[in-house]
């Protein structure tokens, strides 16, 4: 099995384009066509996550965050990410990260966290705004069903937890070909008549270019009409964070120790105590302040995250006690996760975890 094909497994279950425009995801060095010999799986690819995978023969290392994250004008050695591509490439060792596809993915790091505390009746905390299109499609009768399935096939009609829907209206059409056409059906300068049914589905943003090419070739029209649509309803099974609700209520030092508990930390930092109980819970893997007011406007009773700043603290409005528990730690469960979905798809050869040490941040108890 070639990187590529690899790479063709984590994208089928994680859409890369989902990714913030800021992020740099994907395959940062290697060579795709070069066979795998092991997949390491972690959460940082540092220099020496980067010697683990040499000595365990893995020449693939599948990382949470991209070690390449702005432009790259050098590659001396002289920081902790020009050392760890270099060595990198020097082993042939090749490195993909997914980063942020991860955090907007609904089964992605922020389920991690929801599932670890229990949480049900789980929701995107900031759904993705202008992510969804709408596809309207004119066919003859008896090409309906199969363009259809076509454009199903092609990403076409997948909304949350359901696929293949579509709506589908009957009318009819006219046109005249004209001079240089090479009409399907009627003669040139003769207007015709057509009965069409008008195909509709609802598609996310980055699958249009796969889905025009898919419908086009298998339309039986010279000239496809069509009309594209960008919607302004967001998307509720991708975005930011997530929410969810504990299966009873607790008071808020309770809490503290349930998730102290939880996320196996020694310290928490929270704001003020709001004197009410928690039952509703935001999240938000990594650094979090901006989904502050997102909680608030969902009524979390709490919220987790990391990063906070001194003056993030005054957002809860004392509505909402704010919970820091570090940003590696909000994101710890993501490496099993990542584990897990490379382990139900490939037995051909050594998927591991690291075992080594990426967190830079250390406490003093």
């Amino acid at each position: 099995m070639t990187i590529q094909e690899v790479i063709s497994i984590i994208e089928k279950q994680i859409a890369m384009p989902q990714a913030e425009d800021f992020d740099n995801v994907g395959l940062l060095c290697g060579v795709p066509s070069r066979n795998v010999s092991g997949i390491l799986v972690c959460h940082d690819a540092l220099e020496n996550v980067v010697d683990e995978a040499i000595a365990k023969n893995c020449n693939l290392v599948v990382c949470f965050h991209p070690i390449i994250f702005s432009g790259l004008k050098s590659l001396t050695g002289k920081n902790y990410v020009e050392r760890a591509v270099l060595k990198a490439i020097e082993n042939k060792v090749a490195i993909y990260a997914i980063h942020t596809a991860f955090d907007n993915d609904y089964f992605g790091v922020n389920a991690g966290i929801c599932n670890a505390l229990g949480l049900k009746n789980l929701k995107i905390l900031q759904p993705k705004k202008n992510n969804l299109k709408q596809l309207n499609v004119y066919v003859p009768n008896d090409y309906a069903e199969q363009l259809k399935e076509t454009l199903f096939s092609a990403g076409a009609g997948n909304i949350g937890f359901y696929d293949e829907c579509s709506f589908k209206t009957a009318g009819s059409g006219t046109f005249r070909p004209i001079e240089g056409s090479n009409p399907f059906s009627g003669q040139q300068n003769v207007r015709e008549h057509a009965d069409e049914n008008m195909i509709s589905v609802i598609f996310e943003a980055y699958k249009q270019n796969q889905i025009i090419a898919a419908m086009k070739e298998a339309h039986p029209y010279e000239e496809v009409a069509h009309q594209i649509y960008s919607l302004d309803n967001e998307n509720q099974y991708a975005g930011l964070g997530m929410y969810g609700e504990l299966d009873e209520e607790m008071g808020e030092k309770d809490f503290l120790k349930f998730i102290k508990d939880k996320f196996n930390v020694e310290v928490i930092k929270y704001s003020d105590f709001t004197n009410k109980k928690i039952k509703r819970v935001g999240v938000l893997g990594g650094s979090g302040a901006s989904g502050i007011k997102s909680a608030l406007a969902k009524k979390c009773d709490a919220y987790i995250t990391g990063d906070l700043k001194y003056h993030d603290y005054f957002q809860a409005e004392s509505k909402m006690l704010l919970c820091d528990v570090g940003h590696y730690e909000s994101e710890q469960w993501v490496a099993q996760q990542l584990f897990e979905i490379l382990s139900q798809k490939i037995s051909t050869f050594a998927i591991l975890n690291s075992s080594e040490k990426t967190n830079p941040v250390n406490y003093f108890l």
